[in-house]
């Protein structure tokens, strides 16, 4: 398993994942997302990945970007919008290969190992 884990420094859920593997002795590579965001193409897998942009929003954010996403028209542009501005996505976000998550999601992880 090639496990990443983009997440927030103050993120609870991103501890817990990172807990999560640890506990079972598992590597990951952790990743900073908002100081160091991610590439076009590990954006594009994640974003494949979980089924479409909007599941990759921080919805429950208070901030005035993502009520503005809520009204973009168009995909392309909120894909355009959250890959400018990480801090608008839901973390933990967790890779293996092509696939991945968003949020906390044991019950996932657990049929990668």
């Amino acid at each position: 398993m090639n496990i990443q884990i983009f997440g927030k420094n103050k993120c609870f859920d991103t501890k817990k994942a990172e807990r999560y593997f640890s506990e079972r002795r598992i590597k990951v590579q952790k990743i900073d997302l908002i100081k160091f965001g991610m590439s076009g193409g590990e954006f594009d897998s994640v974003v494949r990945a979980v089924g479409g942009i909007d599941r990759l929003v921080d919805w429950d954010s208070k901030s005035d970007e993502v009520e503005l996403l809520r009204h973009l028209a168009s995909e392309e542009q909120k894909k355009d919008k959250i890959f400018e501005n990480p801090k608008l996505m839901k973390t933990p976000i967790v890779r293996n290969g092509k696939k991945a998550t968003v949020g906390y999601c044991p019950e996932i992880w657990g049929t990668w190992e």
